[in-house]
């Protein structure tokens, strides 16, 4: 808890995919200076809107999120690291992560990245069969991402991550396996598997909804098929090397995101920019919750426009203890719990745990609570059991 970790949201593309619904876009020139100066702003003042105490004096993780943070010049991306470097103390080592897409990697970018001390890269491929990728509007091709690769490593990056999606249009069990083999051919430290979120804040989401030709919805696979893909992710990766160490992430040995844990193991953070969110602690251990306006014009009008900090209740940060752990394939202890909480709070989950693990969706095992297979796949409707408990127990 006394380490903090930086995320700065960086909402642009060159292009918006179908199956996108982040807070992102394609913008100007014009537009990302005009960003950038308002997230050095933002940066700059938060000792100012908030209490000093709050703030850990060390950032041991940055991270680069978007959109397509590699779209930014290196002029940019320079001011951001320098305002950074200005107003927190980096620890040696500390992990600093950027997302890109491949294919828009050019030479002086990724010069300007290793000097400003990016380490770690992670790549929006989302499928390495050519005519997935191209379905959902991404330019790049399995050559591209081989090329990309062979040149970040050559210019002394090691630690790499790859993002793939199941459920992408046109895609078959055999196509899928043909993205895992590849996937596990490039060698890369980490991965991350998403399943194909069906809302109607995408372009392919609403016409899944809604029906029409145009994104290729007809061609998307039943949520089943989806279902049996990423199952067979979890297989195929772990007999390669990629040990699933989250729902969706999964690493070599010593190679998991720090960042993204602290976010599951609900350790501080600071977000920067658009929907960026935040997570601090009072002195006595309190969390408290913040995050920015998803509107851009909004956002770009300056702090006014942030949301209240919101102090989490005991009981709210026993809830997220529970949903925010068990994403973790370590699970969530008991004992950690009741030297947190108090044995009389999280005495009264037992019965929820026990129905659920009724129900083949948790485990119960040696003190340690977990998802099982089945579990992961309704983790949703998991974590919604863990809301309102205290309440649900009083009233009985």
């Amino acid at each position: 808890m006394n380490s903090l970790g930086i995320y700065i949201s960086v909402p642009f593309c060159r292009a918006k995919c179908t199956y996108c619904n982040f807070a992102s876009g394609v913008s100007s020139v014009s537009a990302h200076e005009q960003y950038v100066a308002r997230v050095c702003g933002e940066i700059r003042s938060i000792r100012q809107r908030l209490d000093e105490a709050l703030i850990p004096e060390q950032v041991d993780s940055i991270y680069l999120g978007g959109g397509t943070p590699s779209v930014l010049s290196p002029a940019l991306l320079g001011e951001l690291a320098h305002t950074l470097r200005q107003e927190f103390a980096l620890t040696p080592g500390a992990e600093i992560t950027l997302e890109c897409a491949p294919g828009q990697l050019d030479d002086p970018a990724l010069a300007a990245m290793l000097a400003l001390g990016v380490n770690r890269l992670s790549f929006g491929v989302q499928s390495f069969v050519d005519r997935e990728a191209a379905a959902t509007g991404r330019f790049h091709t399995r050559a591209v991402v081989w090329k990309d690769l062979e040149r970040v490593r050559a210019a002394g990056l090691r630690n790499l991550s790859i993002d793939l999606i199941a459920g992408m249009p046109h895609q078959t069990a055999a196509s899928w396996q043909e993205s895992l083999e590849v996937l596990a051919a490039t060698g890369v430290e980490h991965a991350s598997i998403y399943m194909l979120e069906i809302d109607e804040d995408s372009s392919l989401g609403r016409e899944l909804l809604t029906g029409g030709p145009r994104y290729q919805a007809r061609t998307v696979p039943s949520e089943d098929l989806t279902a049996d893909l990423y199952e067979s992710a979890i297989a195929f990766l772990g007999q390669n090397g990629l040990r699933q160490y989250e729902i969706s992430n999964f690493a070599r040995s010593e190679c998991q995101s720090s960042h993204n844990l602290k976010y599951w193991r609900r350790q501080p953070y600071l977000g920067f920019g658009l929907d960026a969110h935040s997570m601090l602690r009072t002195p006595l251990g309190a969390a408290l919750r913040f995050s920015n306006t998803a509107l851009l014009a909004e956002y770009l009008r300056g702090p006014e426009d942030a949301e209240e900090v919101r102090r989490l209740s005991p009981s709210e940060e026993l809830e997220e203890a529970w949903f925010l752990g068990l994403r973790l394939h370590e699970g969530v202890a008991w004992q950690a719990l009741a030297a947190e909480f108090g044995r009389d709070e999280v005495e009264i989950f037992h019965p929820v745990v026990r129905e659920l693990c009724a129900l083949g969706l948790l485990t119960d095992e040696a003190g340690v609570v977990r998802l099982t297979s089945s579990g992961v796949l309704f983790s949703n409707d998991v974590f919604a059991r863990f809301l309102g408990v205290k309440e649900e127990f009083q009233i009985q």
